[in-house]
């Protein structure tokens, strides 16, 4: 563990008491800034079009970009945070997604959005709000599971309160400046950082793990030194080289889990392919309620939706899911979240009436609920905890380049056909092939694991493919959760 590690995410002992609430308190105020704000995106569609005299798919790329670097840049996040601390790294993001809608006030096209509004606010909020989470892992450890669930519904209240604020300020100043006052508000970041403060090391509290460990190919390269190699010959320099870049790869990016484990193989596959249909009807919603005749602050008031029953309905999926009667069933709940998400979005196409779209939102933020609900508990699952860190890593970076394509893809096939239903099309094909996809492949891999098992019970060897839930009893709790956590919410 590194001494920016140790002192801004606080390695010692977590508290569960006194100003750990606090941070709860700013961790919650922070998802609902960060994870909260590209919901609103949508309420400014319209008016982007017209001011830059855009495209469907040329405006879409704005929130695309933003709402993938905002879950893509979680290895990025996690060597700032291993190098300078939990603190910084949220007080950082808080700066740069401030400073992001400040300069897309005075953006002149749309391809300088691209830059200010998608990769820089994009980037801080992935900070704050990565780093903000993973500080809660060492202020709890005996409420742990309950300070996530609360933190979590800051997105929830994001998704409620940003639309109404932002069809708000837009009626009444306009886009830009509605953008700038978005900066200011961005900035609240840094002030829920600077409540984030290290919790002091106590001497010899170290555990085990933080000692350095030997890395692999050091050995090797010590043999060859002993033969006589020079560290500075060449051949030898290429080889260390090569053996620190796998190390990172293997670190922030677990290929060979990837190919090894095909529980998690699948899963990521099924999980990438959803967001191709996951987020399009947050960015198109807004404009297909308006194209249809709805006032633009009804058409605001669908997100709000959304996010207000998420509220509730997150939390009660969360604390249900972890139930025994679930243990091995999460990842088949999971997948019928996701087809009734995907055959949600044909009440859309048989009406755009006010009401309907109403309903619409309904039961798409129940399905959503269970979606975020159990996203990463699935994946705990399928993955040792000691490896997880790594494998979020690949799967994040994963899910980043599908939430990137698919709306200005989605926005083109718009463009041409002049039809937003096909929007709902798109997302209903990949939601529901997806959920199909993950429920019948990890039901053959189950049969096929039983199969094995019943042949080698004897020899007590289950196979290391094997797709198994881990045990709904804790074991002894370790006082240090992993050093770094990459974190998306859905």
């Amino acid at each position: 563990m590194s001494q920016g590690e140790a002192a801004g995410c606080g390695a010692a002992k977590p508290q569960d008491r006194g100003w750990a609430w606090m941070v709860l308190l700013a961790a919650v105020v922070l998802q609902g800034l960060t994870l909260g704000f590209p919901c609103c995106i949508g309420v400014f569609f319209t008016d982007l079009q017209h001011e830059f005299q855009a495209s469907n798919s040329q405006t879409s790329w704005f929130p695309s970009i933003m709402v993938a670097v905002l879950h893509g840049g979680g290895p990025l996040c996690s060597i700032l945070v291993k190098r300078f601390g939990c603190r910084f790294a949220v007080m950082l993001g808080g700066l740069l997604s401030g400073l992001g809608m400040v300069s897309s006030s005075f953006c002149k096209s749309i391809s300088q959005l691209y830059l200010t509004a998608g990769l820089i606010t994009g980037l801080g909020s992935c900070f704050s709000f990565q780093a903000g989470v993973t500080v809660l892992g060492y202020y709890f450890v005996r409420w742990r599971t309950l300070a996530n669930a609360v933190a979590s519904t800051g997105v929830s209240l994001g998704f409620t309160l940003w639309p109404l604020l932002s069809q708000y300020l837009l009626d009444e100043m306009g886009w830009r400046n509605t953008f700038l006052i978005f900066g200011g508000i961005l900035l609240n970041c840094c002030v829920c950082g600077a409540i984030m403060r290290p919790i002091q090391l106590a001497p010899g509290s170290l555990p085990q793990s933080a000692k350095p460990e030997e890395e692999p190919g050091s050995r090797a390269e010590g043999t060859q030194l002993s033969n006589g190699a020079s560290p500075h010959h060449p051949t030898l320099q290429q080889h260390t080289r090569r053996t620190k870049c796998f190390q990172v790869l293997q670190k922030y990016l677990a290929f060979d889990i990837f190919c090894q484990n095909k529980g998690y193989q699948i899963y990521t596959i099924g999980v990438t392919w959803m967001m191709m249909g996951f987020a399009l009807p947050h960015v198109y919603l807004v404009p297909y309620a308006i194209h249809n005749g709805v006032e633009e602050h009804k058409a605001a008031l669908l997100i709000s939706i959304i996010g207000f029953i998420n509220v509730f309905i997150r939390p009660l999926t969360g604390l249900l899911s972890g139930h025994r009667v679930f243990t091995g069933r999460r990842i088949y709940v999971f997948s019928l979240a996701v087809l009734l998400c995907g055959l949600s979005n044909f009440i859309c196409v048989i009406s755009a009436e006010f009401s309907v779209l109403i309903l619409y939102c309904i039961i798409l933020s129940i399905a959503m609920s269970g979606i975020g609900a159990l996203i990463f508990q699935v994946l705990m699952d399928v993955v040792e905890m000691d490896r997880f860190s790594s494998a979020l890593g690949l799967f994040t970076i994963l899910e980043s380049i599908t939430l990137l394509i698919a709306p200005p893809l989605t926005g083109l096939l718009v463009d041409i056909t002049s039809d937003f239903h096909y929007v709902f099309y798109n997302s209903s094909f990949f939601l529901i092939s997806a959920a199909l996809f993950m429920g019948l492949s990890f039901c053959a891999l189950e049969k096929k694991n039983k199969l094995r098992e019943g042949s080698k019970a004897c020899l007590g060897n289950p196979s290391r493919y094997q797709y198994s839930e881990t045990s709904a009893e804790p074991k002894a709790e370790s006082q240090f959760p992993p050093a770094v956590q990459y974190i998306t919410s859905i």
